[in-house]
Parts: C-alpha cells; sequence; structure tokens
C-alpha cells in the first residue's frame, strides 16, 4: 500500500528513524531468542510457543516495513520557513467553537502525527481541512454527526 508525501517535522523524522533501529537491532534478537527457545523444545509442528513467536517476527518486520516506508516518502519540513497569515500544517490554531462559545486550541499535523487527545490534529481530517487556508477572524464550518459546528480562528501561531 503506497501513499503520496507526508509532511514532517525534522524531530519526527529523528523519531521514525530511532524506533526503526530499536525495533532491528533489540527487538529483532528478542524475537530470534523466543524461536531459537521454542525449537529446542522439539516438534515444531505442535508447538504453540513456536507459532506465537513467529507470528510475532511476522508483525515485527511488517513494522518496520511501514516505518521505513513512510520515511521514505516523508519531506522535511521546517515550521519557521512557513507564514504566519494563514492556517499550515505545522500551525497552532486557537479557534471559538461559535456553538458553545468555548475555546480550543490545535496543532495542525500530518496524518502519521495525528493524536486527537492531545489536540494535535491532521490536515487531512475533516477538521484539519475546514481549517486550512484560513486566516485570523475567518469562520471555519464543520458538518458533524452532531450537526454543523462553526469555528471562528482566533489565533495562529508556530
Amino acid at each position: 500500500m503506497t501513499f503520496g508525501v507526508t509532511y514532517i517535522t525534522k524531530e519526527r523524522a529523528k523519531q521514525i528513524e530511532e524506533e526503526i533501529f530499536e525495533l532491528k537491532t533489540k527487538e529483532r534478537k528478542k524475537i530470534a531468542q523466543k524461536i531459537a527457545e521454542a525449537r529446542s523444545h522439539g516438534d515444531l509442528s505442535e508447538n504453540a510457543e513456536y507459532d506465537a513467536a513467529k507470528e510475532e517476527q511476522g508483525l515485527l518486520e511488517m513494522k518496520i516495513s511501514r516505518l521505513e516506508e513512510m520515511l521514505s516518502r516523508a519531506q522535511i519540513i521546517d515550521p519557521s520557513e512557513l507564514p504566519n497569515d494563514k492556517v499550515y500544517i505545522l500551525s497552532r490554531v486557537k479557534v471559538l467553537n461559535k456553538n458553545n462559545n468555548s475555546e480550543v486550541e490545535f496543532f495542525m499535523v500530518s496524518d502519521s502525527e495525528a493524536d486527537f487527545y492531545n489536540k494535535k490534529i491532521s490536515v487531512t481530517s475533516p477538521l484539519g481541512k475546514a481549517l486550512m487556508g484560513k486566516k485570523i477572524g475567518e469562520t471555519a464550518e464543520l458538518n458533524a454527526p452532531a450537526g454543523k459546528i462553526i469555528y471562528e480562528i482566533l489565533d495562529i501561531t508556530r
């Protein structure tokens, strides 16, 4: 499965590289030891411990492959090079929910960094798409299951 370019920060790229290194060195070694230990127990055809270790190995290799693929299509972006006049990726956006009069701040990130509980929203999410390109004072409308939500852009920072 391939996707387009993923925009990430230099820090996020470093985290991914470190995770790949950890998985390839320490985690591969741990699983190899589990497989060797399970093999030492004899007949592999009825060895649940061996089957579990081989499945764990497959999942690890899949994770490594996914991270390497993500890194291969990553484009590093520098937040200092992006303007503050509109909402872009890596913007911190303070908005007013006009429906309930509450203020909230979001950090606009790529899909791979999105974490709604930490107020990091993907620029490709419905809310992210509604906010992208807006200026301070403009409104963004989002059609949610509970109905239309209107957000007013209060502030944009990097």
